[in-house]
């Protein structure tokens, strides 16, 4: 009998112990691989799972328990399990250097920036009864986003255009505006036209965001698809565009997607969160698949390429959460 004769059964258990070796030493290898950008942020991650179809955006702190804080850890991990675009809202508190960084790190894997807050302020009638101390803040705050963008390749800014001008009683509910609705309409749009002065030279889009009364923004100026179209018209701008986000707009008025299609040619940019609770597609009441496919063929047919943020909370803790958040958007993808 041949000693090294695959076919005995004593040469074939050392061969299947080799390569049961071998095989662990390659998982071992491709797991130091997968697994580089969470050792080095300046180092490119694998892309180890098929991209998303459609243009989902994470948020620092959607992978929180997976990779920690570091916020190009987090990009990289995006990369990895194929999205191809975040979003930051509050990229505006991080350094200079760290917003260069994080445009660099974007650009390295071929993601988009999606939106980061300009401007908001949810309590006082910045824009509906503008004073001279909020006009010069909104204004300086609109040309330091320019350089934001620059810094991090983002093209989306959120602006919240403040409160309605109205007296609040002890239990916030509206007691009628101290100033009359026309006027604080008329002054929304001119100051809206003044940020858009500020952007349109350096192609750059502010985004107007409706939001809901019942569940977070009780007395925000703006909070209809309807009235942010109109809104958008009137100001006549392509830096003045809608962020319609689903989970906003599914609690004051639902008939998501007619309301898309009638807002359609003002919209810029989507947002999404389930309701109730406001986390990740499959928690709530609305049926993203749907949505979803509606959005994706229209924009198929017009070539238009909607970055979608996932602006909410991740339903279960931990690391477990963070699977669920990428398996929820996978279940709600396009084929």
């Amino acid at each position: 009998m041949k000693t090294n004769d695959p076919n005995n059964i004593t040469n074939r258990v050392k061969l299947d112990r080799r390569a049961f070796i071998a095989s662990g030493a390659a998982t071992v290898a491709m797991t130091s691989v997968n697994t580089c950008w969470a050792q080095n942020g300046d180092q490119s991650a694998v892309a180890t799972d098929p991209k998303f179809k459609l243009r989902f955006a994470p948020h620092p702190g959607s992978f929180q328990s997976t990779v920690g804080k570091d916020v190009i850890d987090q990009i990289n991990y995006c990369h990895e399990k194929g999205f191809t675009a975040i979003e930051y809202n509050r990229i505006t508190k991080e350094t200079p250097e760290i917003q260069t960084r994080i445009g660099k790190t974007l650009a390295k894997h071929d993601m988009q920036m999606g939106v980061f807050v300009a401007y908001a302020d949810f309590a006082k009638p910045t824009f509906a009864n503008p004073k001279k101390d909020s006009t010069k803040d909104i204004l300086n705050k609109m040309k330091e986003a320019v350089k934001i963008a620059k810094r991090c390749n983002a093209k989306f800014m959120t602006v919240v255009p403040g409160s309605i001008d109205q007296p609040l009683n002890q239990k916030n509910v509206y007691g009628g505006p101290r100033l009359a609705e026309g006027y604080q309409l008329a002054n929304v749009i001119d100051m809206l036209r003044r940020c858009a002065e500020i952007l349109e030279p350096h192609d750059l889009v502010m985004v107007l965001e409706p939001l809901n009364w019942h569940a977070n923004h009780g007395g925000a100026f703006l909070k209809d698809s309807d009235q942010a179209f109109a809104i958008c018209r009137a100001v006549n701008s392509p830096s003045c565009k809608i962020l319609f986000d689903i989970y906003h707009q599914q609690i004051t008025e639902g008939n998501l997607i007619t309301n898309i299609n009638l807002a359609w040619d003002e919209i810029a940019y989507f947002q999404a969160g389930d309701n109730p609770g406001r986390k990740e597609p499959g928690t709530g009441e609305i049926n993203f698949k749907n949505v979803f496919n509606a959005i994706h063929q229209r924009s198929v047919k017009e070539g238009k390429d909607f970055i979608i943020g996932m602006e909410h909370g991740n339903s279960i803790k931990g690391k477990a959460g963070d699977q669920a958040v990428i398996a929820a958007y996978r279940a709600v993808d396009v084929k």
